[in-house]
């Protein structure tokens, strides 16, 4: 490879269509190769890049100083090639072991590396949550009973008082203060940390809407906004992601309603729902798994053992 080739570049806004073909070229159903996510969480997690003749490299640091990439952007057929690029820089320009995060399970089943050289590690706190769109456009079913109930004396409660509509850049202020009233509730979580880094982010793709391929859903009771939720939809794999959903949560039935109605406002017809990881969080993950799931996407650590000399 070409010493030109190594030149790190920064995620700027001008490279989304860019970016998104290269995103396009291998579909995991991962919430990782949501474009729209990694403009979101970019704050929390920087991010650099390097691309090759058939691929792109993720490059990124961590708050601690490790560096670490993700599987790289690329068709399935240059995945080995982009990995063993990937793992060349890692060990010739940063003199570092390679470390991936978020490695789907049908990547790293086509990778096949060894054990003698590589660390494998499942990592549940990053799998994604996959759920039949259908059926949380209607809870029907034995499975969903309870979800029901709770959207049925949502609609009975506030019958007359609530009401759906889309939003955009033009609602910034309410949305950033809902958030900072959502904030509150969260003061003694494990989610707190991640707040303030999510709230940044929502705030940037609101900035730059006319960039972004995504809708955002919101619930006003007695014209106050008390939920909201953004979704963009895949066409490749008939796949809705939700990467983010807020709803006051001392209101019974409304996160249910918010999900369910969503999905029948702005994705009608889309197949499956990605709502993506629980980040091991236990309260998080009751609540996911409530919504019975029809499959996890299983994420894996890889870690070199040494330098390839």
């Amino acid at each position: 490879m070409s010493e030109i080739s190594y030149q790190l570049k920064n995620i700027e806004i001008k490279d989304y269509e860019n970016l998104k073909k290269y995103y396009n070229l291998r579909r995991p159903e991962t919430a990782d190769s949501n474009l729209l996510d990694l403009f979101i969480w970019l704050n929390r997690y920087p991010t650099q890049y390097f691309l090759t003749e058939n691929g792109l490299i993720w490059v990124a640091k961590s708050e601690q100083g490790q560096y670490y990439t993700s599987v790289p952007s690329c068709k399935s057929e240059h995945l080995q090639e982009c990995f063993n690029m990937a793992q060349t820089y890692f060990n010739t320009v940063l003199k570092k072991n390679l470390v991936m995060y978020l490695v789907d399970r049908k990547a790293l089943e086509q990778l096949s590396l060894p054990e003698d050289k590589y660390v494998i590690v499942p990592d549940r706190t990053y799998a994604d949550y996959v759920y039949d769109a259908e059926k949380l456009r209607t809870f029907s079913g034995k499975k969903y009973h309870a979800k029901k109930n709770h959207l049925n004396f949502f609609k009975r409660e506030y019958e007359g008082r609530y009401r759906f509509a889309f939003l955009s850049k033009e609602n910034e202020t309410e949305i950033m203060e809902f958030l900072e009233w959502w904030k509150l509730g969260k003061k003694h979580t494990q989610e707190h940390e991640f707040i303030d880094s999510e709230a940044e982010g929502i705030r940037y793709i609101l900035e730059h809407e006319q960039v972004f391929d995504y809708k955002i859903g919101a619930v006003y009771i007695d014209d106050r906004l008390e939920a909201f939720t953004i979704g963009n939809y895949s066409p490749i794999e008939d796949m809705v992601y939700i990467p983010v959903e807020k709803a006051n949560p001392n209101i019974r039935g409304l996160y249910q309603y918010i999900c369910s109605e969503f999905l029948k406002q702005a994705f009608p017809e889309a197949l499956k729902v990605n709502r993506e990881d629980d980040m091991g969080l236990e309260g998080l993950r009751k609540s996911k798994l409530s919504y019975n799931p029809i499959y996890l996407v299983e994420k894996y650590t890889v870690i070199q053992k040494k330098i390839e000399q």
